[in-house]
């Protein structure tokens, strides 16, 4: 709000209520370093100023941001800069959506329940599965609920994570599953395409005591797998395939129900949400029908009342404050229907076809990209393996150094993957999407080499 009607008089009484000795006392947790860097910046309105110096003020302060509308971006590791319609956020802001929560009333509560049977129709058409839910947070909780889902319905313990799969994937998982009977395994990517280890996965499948095989498609690296052939391999051994997708990839590669995949989960922040620090995502999950009183979260049906008048219903929600402890299958509990509801609309403003143009620049901006960046001086590829729109390269320059120059042209670099990985020193992580013009991807390259002849 950029106005609060409240007395000084107002503001003691809330911090008596609350027990702070004076305002300063709310913000004892922020570091004493950055609290006094912002007091300094704030030292010109000792003694008040004016609504419109403190708007001037305020605005420039902000102006020191930097963010992926006045910069360009080529940083991606899970969240992506694709362009969306402003349909989107004008339909998506509209009061009767944003005061829309969980439907505890479900019945009573339509048009909620008609956004999440949209929403789950459309991630059906999108993945080619054959059922989808709603209310899960992000990608990474929905991976830890598919593992924790695939062990209850095989029976078994062990799962394989690949070591390509984004890092964050993997540390929620670990955190998630700790305490419960499923044991983690990691397999290693090759070294030379940036694949899954396909020898490593047939030496961990003989045993037949696997519960689920994860692939990521593309991977954390941009690199495409053999998802065909990974699916074809656990299926033979017994194990279930969790499929970690990218829903703007599937504009133009296979859809995990392609490949036969029994579980498909995935993050919809590209699809029509803003990057915004990081959060929140929106978490998709997609799966076989046999597995529906398994899954995690809501299911919305359609029905007809005695009327015959289209109705929705929710049909399913197996989480525990709804039916018995001992038959919840998770405690799931954020509805996260805004952000399903952005993602609904994205999908349905764009298009089949708005979605296969999307993918389909990614891809030829990204490969027109590499190219380009590979032919500066001691600038290779670091993976061979094919890629989507996010590839890696090996560079000659620190890539903190190198980042901190690109920002100087108003460019946001790539991710450093030695962050995660110690091996891959060196080794930058780009991305493009269908935002970026032939004329920041040149400017892109030529602030790369500038960056390497200082």
């Amino acid at each position: 709000m950029p106005y609060f009607a409240l007395t000084p008089a107002d503001r003691a009484a809330m911090l008596e209520t609350i027990g702070a000795p004076d305002a300063d006392a709310l913000f004892a947790d922020i570091p004493a370093a950055l609290r006094e860097t912002a007091a300094h910046a704030f030292a010109q309105m000792d003694g008040g100023l004016s609504e419109l110096s403190t708007r001037r003020a305020l605005t420039g302060l902000g102006s020191k941001n930097t963010n992926a509308d006045t910069c360009s971006y080529f940083l991606g590791a899970g969240l992506y800069d694709h362009f969306v319609p402003a349909a989107v956020s004008s339909l998506a802001s509209r009061g009767e959506f944003v005061t829309a929560y969980t439907p505890y009333q479900a019945e009573t509560s339509q048009g909620t329940l008609q956004v999440i049977y949209e929403f789950q129709t459309l991630l059906c058409r999108l993945t080619q599965m054959e059922m989808a839910n709603a209310s899960l947070y992000d990608g990474a909780t929905g991976l830890a609920e598919a593992l924790i889902m695939a062990t209850t319905a095989t029976k078994k313990k062990r799962v394989l994570l690949p070591r390509g799969l984004s890092p964050a994937y993997r540390r929620v998982a670990a955190t998630y599953t700790q305490g419960l009977p499923i044991e983690l395994e990691e397999l290693p990517f090759d070294p030379e395409t940036g694949a899954l280890d396909v020898e490593a996965l047939q030496s961990a499948l003989q045993s037949g005591d696997v519960a689920a095989v994860v692939v990521a498609q593309p991977n954390f690296f941009g690199v495409l797998e053999d998802a065909p052939a990974i699916s074809q391999a656990a299926h033979a051994s017994g194990a279930l395939l969790i499929s970690v997708f990218n829903p703007h990839s599937l504009g133009i590669l296979p859809p995990p129900g392609s490949y036969d995949a029994d579980i498909a989960i995935g993050d919809g922040q590209s699809l029509g949400l803003p990057l915004t620090f990081g959060g929140p995502g929106l978490g998709l999950f997609c799966c076989k029908q046999k597995f529906s009183r398994l899954a995690p979260g809501r299911l919305v049906g359609l029905t007809s009342d005695e009327q015959g008048r289209r109705g929705f219903t929710l049909t399913l929600q197996t989480r525990e404050q709804h039916i018995r402890r001992e038959k919840a299958t998770s405690n799931i509990c954020s509805n996260q229907a805004l952000c399903a509801l952005v993602a609904t609309i994205y999908l349905a403003t764009v298009g089949a076809a708005g979605l296969r143009e999307a993918a389909s620049q990614s891809f030829h901006k990204a490969d027109f990209a590499r190219q380009s960046l590979e032919e500066l001086p001691e600038v290779e590829r670091a993976f061979s393996g094919a890629h989507f729109h996010e590839w890696t390269l090996r560079l000659p320059i620190s890539i903190a150094e190198l980042n901190q120059k690109l920002l100087e042209h108003s460019i946001v670099g790539p991710y450093d993957l030695s962050r995660d990985y110690p091996e891959l020193e060196g080794v930058a992580l780009f991305c493009c999407t269908e935002k970026r013009s032939r004329e920041e991807i040149e400017a892109l390259v030529e602030a790369v080499r500038s960056a390497m002849a200082r």
